[in-house]
């Protein structure tokens, strides 16, 4: 069974980028949070699932390929 997750920045500050994500890309769900020295993020709904650990995941993953943090994109697997 595949899984699709996307996302989308809405707010960036010194310390933390904010993203909207979902499996909806026209209807977000959900919010998250990341900690821009930790690299660490945080589901606003505290639901830590498996579409959370997904776009979490690949935030990190394409912040560390490109040295800056992603405006939008999406997760398949």
């Amino acid at each position: 069974m595949a899984a699709i997750v996307y996302f989308r920045k809405i707010s960036e500050t010194e310390e933390v980028v904010e993203y909207e994500f979902g499996d909806d890309p026209d209807d977000f769900e959900r919010r998250l949070t990341m900690d821009k020295a930790s690299c660490t993020s945080t589901a606003q709904d505290t639901q830590i699932d498996y579409t959370f650990l997904q776009a979490s995941r690949k935030l990190t993953a394409l912040h560390a390929e490109r040295g800056m943090w992603s405006e939008r994109g999406m997760s398949v697997s």
